[in-house]
């Protein structure tokens, strides 16, 4: 795979951490990340970089340091459940330098899902927030996820996540949106590289990414255009159809 194009200065973006033992052992497969990728891409903010890390404290709080100071926004899946090995909320507070504590708002949350006597240790552990975050709606189970500075944290629960996003989606800032357009060329990847390259070059604000796959009969290559700018898109899009007609014509 190929892909040209930068991040332009007016770019919301945004880094994604995946936290879990279950998805790093193969046991749990993670579609959040598609989802959450293809959700911010929708509403104008570029998702520039994932980390998958399991629940060990250190590389959590290492993963949320360094994405959260390269990027807009920082979007944290997985760990904030009733088990011990849970530790997202705390490795979070570490990261930021805060103490963290059972959160009376969220202990309120809880309790319109749960009886006063269902509220086990366990599950007041899901209310533990640190300090000075604020709380992130679940309308699906209850127990909030929460943000603190740039940084979001939410459930590994596919369902509970994509529930948590709509209540995010509408508080984030965001770019203009990025437009996409998809080229089937019929041929493989070294057969369209180098005039790819050249249009590339001749788009710089067009991001151009070159996908190859087999098919059953052979290998194809997808070209996919992503970009702000619809009319600067079309123009590459033109290109890259002219080019494929042209390798096409001289086979």
């Amino acid at each position: 795979m190929t892909d040209t194009g930068s991040t332009s200065p007016q770019a919301v973006t945004a880094g994604i951490v995946v936290i879990g033992d279950e998805i790093l052992s193969g046991r749990t497969k993670d579609t959040n990340t598609g989802y959450i990728c293809e959700y911010l891409t929708q509403i104008g903010v570029e998702a520039r970089e994932v980390r998958v890390v399991p629940d060990v404290t250190a590389m959590i709080v290492e993963a949320i340091d360094t994405l959260r100071g390269r990027y807009t926004y920082v979007f944290t899946t997985g760990g904030i459940g009733p088990t011990h090995d849970d530790i997202t909320a705390d490795a979070v507070a570490s990261a930021y330098g805060v103490g963290i504590d059972v959160d009376p708002r969220a202990v309120e949350m809880l309790r319109r899902r749960y009886p006063d006597a269902e509220l086990t240790p366990a599950r007041l552990r899901m209310a533990r927030i640190p300090h000075g975050a604020d709380l992130i709606e679940n309308a699906v189970s209850g127990a909030p996820g929460f943000r603190i500075d740039n940084v979001f944290v939410m459930a590994g629960v596919p369902r509970v996540m994509q529930s948590m996003m709509d209540t995010i989606g509408p508080t984030l800032k965001t770019g203009s949106r990025i437009w996409s357009e998809t080229v089937d060329t019929g041929m493989p990847e070294g057969r369209i590289a180098e005039p790819l390259g050249r249009i590339a070059q001749a788009h710089p604000d067009v991001q151009i990414g070159s996908y190859p796959h087999y098919d059953g009969k052979g290998f194809n290559t997808q070209i996919v255009l992503r970009g702000r700018d619809a009319e600067k898109l079309q123009a590459a899009k033109s290109d890259v159809v002219a080019a494929v007609e042209e390798l096409a014509q001289s086979e």
